[in-house]
């Protein structure tokens, strides 16, 4: 999954990209994978599963 699907106002977590790369960095949020210089995304299940946590 790309960022923009991640975050809001179109994806279904409600923080700013500087949250989510700081989340990232402390280990909050799941490591991204890099799939060229300018292109990073994050593995669906991951995120499915980030999701499910938040609203547990």
């Amino acid at each position: 999954m790309r960022l923009s699907s991640i975050l809001a106002p179109t994806g279904p977590i409600p923080v700013s990209k500087s949250s989510w790369w700081a989340g990232v960095k402390a280990k909050k949020y799941p490591q991204p994978i890099k799939l060229g210089p300018r292109t990073t995304c994050w593995r669906a299940e991951e995120i499915h599963a980030l999701i499910e946590i938040k609203l547990s």
